[in-house]
């Protein structure tokens, strides 16, 4: 009887998932293409604008691809490989444009680098930053942090023995690093290539503010959906931007991992050298300089009188931005990190607790459903709720909002979820069911501790990424309570400047803290 219920219950939440993957992701997705007619798709891929547009789109976004994966190694190897100074206080400041919005980096950008910009008046420049080279800074300052950390957490777990032996064969660093070290980093090079790729093609916020007279796929979207309600012609550009993020799923999925996994016998402990030491600090210190310019941007504006013509301090902007709501917005955003922290963390606990410690061939397809969020742009997922939702009960509500974003945020968190749970013994459920112990006490008792510190991070994910997030909540927010993120694109629509700066301050003061406050929990857990 017992087994027989067991059996019942796990079929029951099989049903569940698979219904909630349904409803979520794969449903909404199919509705967008419903949208698409020949004549539309015909009319619009056949037009000058939309060609610019793919040339504007592939052209910026490699470039800015190439250089970000470059700095990116560059600064993970100053990191992971050699003994510099301010190490700590260099990976924090690498990770600052993690948690601001996309258009806050254009808009710090354009603060400096604009028409009337700080550095446009002092060298005299013409044209400002504004088109192709403004898009391309953006994006690399954007996407620069999500390949170092991807670059970084490899290296990390580097095994050194195979360098010790090189070092006693007599072979060269050069050589070393030919033979040794870019085998190694082989797939996670081209991870990050189709991810970096992907998020600078699809991101409105850089082109949409910087780019001037250069359209891309995303913006053209973005003023076809969101201005015009055009929904036929933004679903044949979403499914264009479906291609990148497809093709970086498959790649990932389909390239084994070639023993990145395998066990570290002694991890790679650099040597001091005061040469290569010193150039690493100074390159760093120039990278994390350049990283900070949309933050300095920030704190010039909102406290200046006006930028850049009278430099007197004043709290006035502050002022006259919480007086046009940005307090309540603000609220509003808590609310949602808060719900889409919750119910994303919880969501993706249960379903790699299934793919890690349970067996079937519902889990091989629950393992690829919980990671095809992964191949789906904020944009274009925004879309489709919007498409599939409408009219229904829960359109124009808070709860749209934040399933919207739980979706979109959902595989980062369930693949450390996924990883952490792999490492676990794996023999804990049967030592418990032959000792009389249901599974779900397991899971609380022992699982749950053993995983606390992922299940932090899990959240710390969730709730920075729904602070600052544009893209899927620009379609959806209306009428429900509007994100405070939303109100950079108003202010700057209406040219007030200073209130769209401390906006993105306040986004910025907020995820720090929360970064905070987590590291706080995990160093008080570890004390205990």
């Amino acid at each position: 009887m017992g087994i027989k219920h067991t059996i019942q219950k796990r079929k029951v939440i099989n049903l569940s998932i698979t219904a909630f993957f349904a409803v979520s992701v794969l449903l909404p997705i199919l509705s967008m293409f419903t949208r698409i007619t020949p004549e539309a798709a015909g009319e619009l891929v056949g037009s000058r604008q939309f060609t610019e547009a793919v040339y504007n789109s592939l052209t910026t976004s490699l470039t800015a691809t190439v250089i970000s994966l470059i700095l990116a190694l560059l600064a993970a190897w100053c990191l992971e490989r050699t003994a510099m100074c301010l190490k700590p206080v260099f990976r924090m400041v690498f990770v600052v444009p993690m948690l601001i919005p996309s258009i806050s980096h254009a808009f710090g950008l354009v603060t400096f680098f604009g028409a009337n910009g700080l550095m446009t008046n002092l060298f005299g420049l013409d044209n400002g930053i504004y088109g192709f080279w403004g898009i391309v800074v953006g994006s690399v300052i954007y996407s620069f942090p999500v390949a170092l950390l991807m670059f970084s957490s490899i290296l990390r777990y580097e095994d050194g023995l195979p360098y010790k032996a090189a070092d006693v064969l007599g072979i060269s660093k050069a050589s070393q690093f030919a033979a040794i070290t870019l085998p190694y980093l082989r797939k996670t090079i081209i991870a990050v290539f189709f991810s970096v790729f992907t998020m600078t093609i699809t991101d409105y916020g850089v082109p949409l503010l910087i780019g001037g007279k250069k359209t891309t796929l995303s913006v053209l979207m973005y003023n076809k959906a969101v201005g015009m309600l055009d929904y036929g012609t933004g679903s044949t550009i979403g499914v264009i931007l479906l291609i990148p993020a497809l093709a970086a799923f498959f790649v990932d999925i389909l390239n084994p991992e070639n023993g990145q996994n395998s066990f570290v016998a002694e991890p790679v402990n650099p040597s001091k050298s005061k040469g290569r030491d010193l150039i690493s600090l100074i390159f760093s210190s120039f990278l994390g300089l350049c990283v900070l310019l949309p933050v300095f941007a920030f704190c010039i504006m909102v406290f200046e009188t006006k930028y850049p013509s009278n430099p007197e301090f004043t709290l006035y902007h502050i002022e006259k931005t919480m007086n046009r709501g940005a307090g309540e917005y603000l609220l509003n955003s808590l609310m949602y990190a808060l719900l889409t922290g919750i119910f994303g963390t919880v969501i993706a606990f249960l379903c790699s607790y299934m793919t890690a410690r349970m067996k079937g061939r519902f889990v091989r397809g629950l393992h690829l459903l919980s990671m095809v969020s992964m191949a789906i742009p904020g944009m274009v997922l925004g879309l489709s709720y919007v498409i599939f939702f409408s009219g229904t009960s829960i359109y124009g509500t808070v709860i749209i909002v934040f399933l919207v974003n739980s979706i979109h945020f959902f595989a980062s968190p369930y693949l450390m979820m996924y990883n952490t749970l792999s490492k676990v013994n794996e023999n804990l459920e049967s030592v418990g069911l032959c000792l009389g112990v249901g599974r779900m006490r397991m899971i609380v008792d022992v699982i749950i501790p053993k995983v606390k510190y992922t299940l932090f991070e899990m959240f710390g994910y969730f709730f920075v990424n729904s602070m600052m997030t544009i893209s899927a909540v620009s379609f959806l927010a209306p009428p429900a309570p509007k994100p405070v993120a939303l109100m950079i694109n108003q202010f700057e629509a209406q040219l007030l400047m200073e209130s769209a700066a401390f906006v993105s301050l306040m986004i910025l003061i907020v995820n720090v803290l929360l970064k905070g406050f987590v590291l706080f929990l995990e160093r008080r857990f570890t004390t205990q």
